[in-house]
Order: C-alpha cells, then structure tokens, then sequence
C-alpha cells in the first residue's frame, strides 16, 4: 500500500476513484481517466514484419475501422448495445444501453511497406501485420571476397 497526499477539498470522490481505478492483484489496469476501458496491445516484431494483436473481445469485424494517414496507424472501434424489458401495458419497466468506443493510435517507421498492411479478426482478437520494406528486412550473412 501506498500514501497518497490529498487536500482536504473534495477527499472522499479522490479515494473512490482510486478504489474503482486500482487493479488489486498488483498489475495495471486499462482504464483511462474517465473511466472507459481501452484494449491490451501487443506488438512484436521479426525480421519481416511487426504483428499488432488487440484484444478485444465481444465486436465483430464491422465494429473496427483502421485507417493509415501520414505514417499513423489508427485503430478504432465502436459499439451500442440497448435492452429493452416491457410490461404487457406497453410501458417500459426497463430500458439499459451502453455504448463502447476506443481509438489507438501508432505512428509506423519508415521501414515498413504500408500498402501491404492486413488485418483479421478472430476469437476475440484483432491481428494486424505490418510487413517490412524489403530494403529493411535483415539480409542474410554473406562473405565479401577481397580483391
């Protein structure tokens, strides 16, 4: 546990927000300040290309759009869900919605081939390869006869 200077204006919001922002198993968590989650990103390069994977589970591949502007990868999604339970009268009883959106973005070296860029969608993660120029991929070692 750790202490935390507060003033003495507005303390009791301070320490529920840091109740409900807190991952209490010792990690991070991935929400931001207000309180929308944002999704885990891998990235792992190879001597190819670099792999995103965005976890993201629960959209379908219609709820994503990745653009490419300037050197700037951006992944966004967004999502409405509404529920509806009625009486037989016709009146609502309860109405519950939500709506969820995020956007990541990523600013991409110049070693890699934009207009090769591919993504799929499967089990709840969304995979983007980004395939390397060849001029910057890793050349095999070679012997350089003397003359």
């Amino acid at each position: 546990m750790s202490l935390v200077k507060r003033s003495n204006e507005n303390w009791l919001p301070n320490i529920f927000d840091d109740m409900f922002r807190t991952d209490w198993f010792g990690g991070t968590t991935n929400v931001n300040s207000i309180g929308t989650s944002i999704p885990a990103v891998n990235i792992k390069e190879t001597d190819e290309a670099f792999a995103v994977e965005v976890a993201a589970p629960g959209k379908t591949k219609e709820d994503f759009n990745i653009e490419l502007d300037n050197d700037v990868l951006t992944i966004s999604a967004g999502t409405e869900q509404e529920k509806e339970t009625q009486e037989e009268n016709g009146r609502y009883t309860r109405r519950e919605f939500s709506y969820s959106t995020f956007k990541r973005a990523f600013t991409l070296p110049d070693s890699v081939d934009s207009g090769k860029i591919g993504a799929s969608y499967d089990s709840g993660v969304l995979h983007i390869s980004i395939p390397k120029k060849d001029e910057a991929k890793v050349q095999p070692k070679r012997l350089i006869e003397i003359s």
